[in-house]
């Protein structure tokens, strides 16, 4: 079974480029400069999201109750995954305040975990 390809320089983070693809069939190859497409811009973790967001059809309510995180959890990780994808977000600046504090509150209160919780806080900014 092949390795997924990673999208980001696990070194620096930087983009990575793919620059050599191969027919697994036929041996045929090609080089040059490809790009990996949007989808490799995002952490597993969104990955993850998208995959729960797609499987609940886009109903907020299966997201929160699949992950066990409230609304405003639910909005904010696919705030930051339109956001990764490249495309304009549409919160709010008060939105974004409200965010990190819900982000905290869930901390404080055992439902996420650190590492949860910078990763959310980071991918807000």
């Amino acid at each position: 079974m092949a390795n997924p390809v990673i999208g980001r320089c696990p070194i620096c983070s930087e983009s990575l480029r793919v620059v050599r693809l191969e027919c697994q069939a036929c041996g045929t190859r090609l080089e040059g400069d490809f790009t990996l497409g949007r989808f490799h811009a995002l952490s597993a973790e969104q990955l993850e999201f998208l995959g729960t967001f797609i499987r609940a059809r886009g109903n907020f309510k299966d997201v929160e109750r699949e992950l066990g995180i409230s609304y405003p959890t639910v909005r904010s990780r696919l705030d930051a995954v339109i956001r990764a994808l490249g495309f304009p977000s549409q919160v709010e600046p008060d939105r974004d305040a409200e965010r990190r504090k819900e982000i905290l509150r869930e901390l404080a209160e055992g439902k996420i975990a650190p590492d949860d919780a910078a990763t959310l806080l980071e991918a807000d900014r």
